[in-house]
């Protein structure tokens, strides 16, 4: 069974810092690019950052610019993003999703419908607060 499974969320005061984690199982990891897609309560939801199946290339919303670092360790079949100076707004369940290199010579731009993409995990709740 296909699996990516999310965690590293919590709770955080703004400005601190979370690692979140995405470990995937079932699928040949190291061939699909991956991405983290957030949603806040009661907002729609929103594309984050990818990185491409060797690393080689990452992408970034303009919201998290800077503050975000996307990253993967093939040999774990793991996506990270480290999120630093986090703020409020950051808050949300982010999702990892996973998407051949096949199915991306078809991406127009970045989704964040879940159907777009081949795998799709569960989400780690983050907050920011004091």
């Amino acid at each position: 069974d296909v699996q990516l499974q999310a965690s590293g969320g919590g709770p955080v005061q703004p400005g601190g810092s979370l690692r979140l984690s995405c470990a995937a199982s079932g699928f040949s990891f190291s061939t699909y690019y991956m991405t983290w897609v957030r949603q806040a309560p009661g907002k729609e939801r929103e594309w984050v950052s990818y990185i491409s199946s060797s690393a080689g290339s990452k992408k970034y919303a303009d919201s998290v610019k800077g503050r975000f670092t996307i990253s993967r360790d093939n040999a774990k079949n793991t996506v990270y993003l480290q999120m630093n100076s986090l703020k409020p707004e950051d808050t949300a369940v982010y999702y990892c999703a996973a998407v051949s290199v096949m199915t991306v010579k078809t991406f127009s731009s970045w989704y964040t419908d879940e159907y777009e993409y081949d795998h799709w995990g569960q989400g780690t709740l983050v907050t920011v607060s004091s």
